[in-house]
Formats: C-alpha cells, sequence, structure tokens
C-alpha cells in the first residue's frame, strides 16, 4: 500500500511514512495509491464483532503490514478501552429508521477522540522504532486540540502545541485543553479565527526550518490516519443496521470535511450507502457548493456551532481528487483559482458528487430550534453541531426504507451556552470532568504572526 499526493507532485510514501509526515511536500493531501475492499462475506462476518475487532479488520489492509498484526491489534484494542461505553460508538434510535450513532463517549466527549487516541499511539510506536522525537502542531476550532492533547499528553516521543482562536470557543472546549499540565503539552491562544491558526500550522509544514530539522507531525485530518481511524465507524455501524444485506445513509455535522470523506472511504471500500448528507451551519461552502456550484469563501460567521466555523474545508479536497478521475494538475490549478477569487467546479465532476451527496444549511435560530424540537420528540438534547445534521437529515433523508444514521458528533455538555439559549438549564459533565470549570489552566496568547508562533514552539519543545 502506497499513499500519493492529490496535487500529484510529491513522492509516494508508505504508511509509517504518511502517517509521520502529514501534508504532502506539494501542498496536496494523502490519500492511498488503490483502495482496500470488503467483500458482500467480509462485511456479513462483522456483525456482532466487537468495535475493536472490527477496527482492526477494516484498518488492517491500510497499515500493510508495516506493524505486524499482534501489535497493531494491541494498539487498537488499547485506544478503544479509553471509552466510556462497551460499544464504543453506539447508536440511539430516534424514530422508526432514524439513528443517532453517538461518537462523543471518548474520554473529550467528541469524535475526534475516536481517531486520536489511535493517532496518539501510532506517533509514538513509530517515533520509538526510529529513536526520534517530534513536535506536534495543529489548528483547532475546538473539539480537536483537546482530542490530541488527551491522545498525545502521555506520549514519551512527542511534544504538542495547539493553537485556538482566542475567546473564539466554548469554556468547556478551552479547559479541556488548557487543564493539562502535562509538561509536553503547550496551548497557543492566537488573535484571530481559526482560518489564521490554520495557514499558521499549513505554512509551518511547508517550510519546518525554523525547527532545525526536528520531525513536524500533524494531528489534523491532514493526516490520513485520522480519515482511515474514522471509516470504522461507518462500517460498525452499517453492519449494526443489517449492511451488507441493505444499504445505509448517513448525515454528517460537516466542516473540515473529514468526517464525511471517512464515510466516502467506506463507500468506496464496498459499504452499500445511499446517500451521504452534509449538513452546515451558517459557514456553509460545502452546502454552497454542492447546491448552486458557488466554490468561494466568504467572511467567516461566529455561530452556536463554533466547531463548524471554517472558511476553507481542508479536506474536500480528497474528495475533488476523486471527483476529477484523480488528476492532480486539475485539482492543484482549481485550488489556485480557488484562493484567488470565486470559482466553480466543472460540470462532470461536480455531477459526480451530486450522485452520492446532498447538503443542507442551517442558521442559529434553526440550531435552537431543532435542540427544542429533537428533545420534544425523542428526549435527546442535542449538541449545537449534531443538531445542524438532525435538521439536514430529516429534510434530504431520501428512501424511507434505507436507515438514515446522522452522526453526534459531542456531548451537549460541551456547548451548554447553546442548550441553554435553547431554553434548558444546561447539561451536567460526566463525572470524570466534573471539576473541568475548577481546574487550573495554562496557555499563552499570541498574535497571529507566524514568527511568533514559531519562536513559541522553538523556545518551548523540549
Amino acid at each position: 500500500m502506497r499513499y500519493i499526493s492529490t496535487r500529484g507532485q510529491a513522492p509516494a510514501l508508505s504508511f509509517e511514512e504518511v502517517v509521520l509526515t502529514g501534508m504532502a511536500s506539494d501542498g496536496g493531501l494523502y490519500v492511498p495509491e488503490t483502495v482496500p475492499q470488503l467483500s458482500h462475506d467480509d462485511l456479513a462476518a462483522m456483525a456482532g464483532l466487537s468495535y475493536a475487532e472490527i477496527a482492526f479488520r477494516v484498518m488492517q489492509p491500510y497499515v500493510n503490514g508495516e506493524i505486524d498484526d499482534e501489535t497493531f491489534r494491541t494498539i487498537v484494542t488499547e485506544a478503544y478501552a479509553t471509552f466510556s461505553h462497551d460499544a464504543v460508538v453506539p447508536l440511539n434510535q430516534l424514530d422508526a429508521n432514524h439513528f443517532l450513532l453517538e461518537l462523543f463517549h471518548g474520554p473529550t466527549l467528541a469524535f475526534k477522540d475516536v481517531a486520536l487516541q489511535l493517532l496518539g499511539r501510532l506517533l509514538d510506536h513509530f517515533l520509538k522504532k526510529r529513536g526520534e522525537r517530534a513536535v506536534i502542531m495543529g489548528a483547532t476550532s475546538g473539539d480537536t486540540g483537546s482530542a490530541a492533547i488527551e491522545g498525545c499528553r502521555h506520549c514519551d516521543n512527542l511534544d504538542i502545541f495547539i493553537l485556538h482562536p482566542y475567546q473564539r470557543v466554548s469554556e468547556v472546549q478551552r479547559r479541556q485543553m488548557t487543564s493539562v499540565l502535562a509538561d509536553n503539552v503547550f496551548n497557543v491562544a492566537i488573535e484571530g479565527n481559526f482560518d489564521d491558526a490554520q495557514a499558521m500550522v499549513k505554512a509551518s509544514f511547508a517550510d519546518q526550518s525554523f525547527l532545525n530539522g526536528t520531525r513536524l507531525v500533524a494531528v489534523n485530518s491532514i493526516n490520513w490516519a485520522r480519515i482511515m481511524a474514522q471509516i470504522v465507524y461507518y462500517v460498525a455501524s452499517a453492519v449494526a443496521l443489517g449492511a451488507p444485506h441493505r444499504k445505509v445513509s448517513f448525515c454528517v455535522p460537516s466542516a473540515n470535511f473529514g468526517n464525511v470523506f471517512a464515510g466516502y472511504m467506506a463507500y468506496r471500500m464496498g459499504l452499500p450507502v445511499e446517500r451521504f448528507v452534509i449538513a452546515t451551519n451558517a459557514n456553509d461552502i460545502l452546502h454552497r457548493t454542492l447546491a448552486a456550484n458557488d466554490f468561494s469563501k466568504q467572511e467567516l460567521k461566529a455561530t452556536l456551532a463554533p466547531s463548524m466555523d471554517i472558511v476553507v474545508s481542508s479536506n474536500f479536497e480528497r474528495l475533488l481528487f476523486e471527483a476529477y478521475g484523480r488528476d492532480g494538475a486539475a485539482v492543484a490549478a482549481l485550488l489556485e483559482r480557488f484562493q484567488a477569487e470565486p470559482t466553480a467546479l466543472a460540470d462532470a465532476p461536480l455531477a459526480r458528487l451530486r450522485e452520492l451527496f446532498a447538503s443542507h444549511s442551517v442558521d442559529d435560530a434553526t440550531i435552537l430550534g431543532v435542540i427544542r424540537e429533537a428533545h420534544h420528540r425523542t428526549q435527546e438534547i442535542l449538541d449545537p453541531h449534531t443538531a445542524t445534521g438532525y435538521r439536514a437529515a430529516e429534510r434530504e433523508r431520501g428512501e424511507a426504507s434505507v436507515p438514515m444514521v446522522t452522526l453526534a458528533t459531542a456531548h451537549p455538555a460541551k456547548f451548554a451556552e447553546a442548550v441553554v439559549k435553547a431554553g434548558f438549564p444546561g447539561v451536567p459533565l460526566p463525572p470524570h470532568m466534573d471539576d473541568l470549570l475548577e481546574r487550573e489552566e495554562r496557555y499563552t496568547v499570541l498574535p497571529a504572526e507566524l514568527s511568533a508562533v514559531q519562536q513559541f514552539v522553538v523556545d518551548n519543545r523540549r
């Protein structure tokens, strides 16, 4: 198994190399050169298996023997032993054929834990094998940072620097990051928005000379291992609902597009999927692109679903690569135009996307209304991101006989402000976090300047 860049100009890498590299040297993102296949019998044989065993079977072809099976199975089992629910990602029935896939039972109560509990262990394994140390730089709009810190705080060979937009994440999200006082954890609050932070991380990967030879590692969803780990819960939930003997649809609250792309990869591997519904908040580049072929940047809007407050969806590039027939030059040209001016997708690639993907966008008022409506109908309190999915799933459901699975991306306690605005007294944090708001914090506020951030990394790495 080799991995190639979406822009076609970077060298192909092995699994170990792609995990340690993150972004490709030509600015693209890595995808597998060929997609492993799960046969009808392979999928049917997963019925009733534990989540860890399904995860091992789905991901093992991507690892391609670069970690021996016994070691990889141990890494996978240890990663998912950190979740508080035996099912890891349980399904919760909402109506006759609509299900909520609860992805928030990990250490930081968000879907990012599913990938990052695994990724931290993979990175430490490969670095130990090589006798190396590395620096992690990541940008977060809320959930990725805390999940990355939890996944890497115990790693012997990593220092982790997480950038978040100053005063633009919820208090719970911030404290989950800044109250981790481990020696290898550094939180930076950027005086700007998420896209400013993401741009600085990308610039640092493009020119790593400031680290004088130390490896820089990505834990954002540009890292292929993040996508690989997320493929698993699409397979596990679909099998629980009758796949491969029936199709399933998925609705995914979406911003950076990594979560949706993982579902697409499950489909490419052979999972029978009728459609994917992309749910967005008012920052709706994905919806505008699919619905109106408006692939353009717009000014960032601060919303009640802050983890989706993103102008540029980085992982959409991976899907564009597939839609454009894996033509890296065409993708690179499209994205160059996108950076300079409003643009549009070519007719044929757009038509291919519309065969499998639908989309829906909601504003803040709708989010609050959906939280109230969903509770009235199901007794469930949804976080604001999941609320976008609940509404989009109903609006773009497709065949009523096909099960619809809406991904619940975070525990509602992480976004208590929105829940209170919807008219509820709040949602208590789980017992292991009930003192979170009293814990000591440690973080540094820096201007949105690349030189300041890079100097901070140089001065503080171990």
